[in-house]
């Protein structure tokens, strides 16, 4: 039988960690939400399979990453709905002066990651994107990181390694490119 208390103070602290890696993956502050919604529920249904003493935030990744790669192949596999009301109902023009959870989330992703960063990273694959996002942005472990992306430690150091690398090259052309770099004479 669980213990709710247990799942509330294990489980919840992570809650602000992996929304910001759910909307690091969605790129959209409202599935952000689903998908962390979506793995809490996911991660309280199947307590009783947590193996008590073992890593809750590797654990709570790998439930979130499973639940976003299931989202997309099924969007992948379905038409894309629009919703009658969409289309009749009155625009309501307060919503959009409203500063709400979505907009401080983008804020703040947005003064992390300047527009060129957020390209480049976003342009490098995704086995090298994720390792450097849940390394360097999350702040992961090399082992928490290999639990989530179900690969040995040995190859997410490789593959951070070439991340940075390829990161690196990246953004030194563009520093280049718009002369935030003076050539070498």
């Amino acid at each position: 039988m669980m213990n709710h208390k247990i799942f509330e103070q294990t489980a919840l602290p992570h809650m602000p960690i992996l929304h910001t890696y759910a909307f690091h993956l969605t790129m959209n502050s409202e599935n952000a939400k689903d998908l962390l919604q979506e793995t809490y529920l996911k991660a309280y249904r199947f307590w009783d399979n947590f193996e008590k003493g073992t890593n809750i935030k590797a654990w709570l990744y790998c439930i979130m990453k499973n639940s976003y790669l299931n989202l997309y192949r099924k969007e992948v596999k379905e038409p894309k709905k629009v919703e009658y009301q969409e289309y009749h109902l009155p625009y309501n023009t307060s919503q959009e002066t409203s500063f709400d959870h979505k907009y401080l989330v983008k804020k703040k992703y947005n003064e992390i990651f300047d527009d060129e960063i957020t390209r480049s990273i976003e342009s490098l694959d995704d086995s090298f994107r994720d390792i450097l996002v849940l390394s360097d942005v999350e702040g992961l472990t090399y082992e928490e990181i290999a639990k989530i992306v179900h690969c040995p430690i040995g190859t997410v150091r490789s593959r951070l390694h070439r991340s940075r690398k390829l990161l690196q090259k990246k953004l030194f052309m563009y520093a280049k490119d718009n002369r935030h770099i003076l050539q070498e004479s």
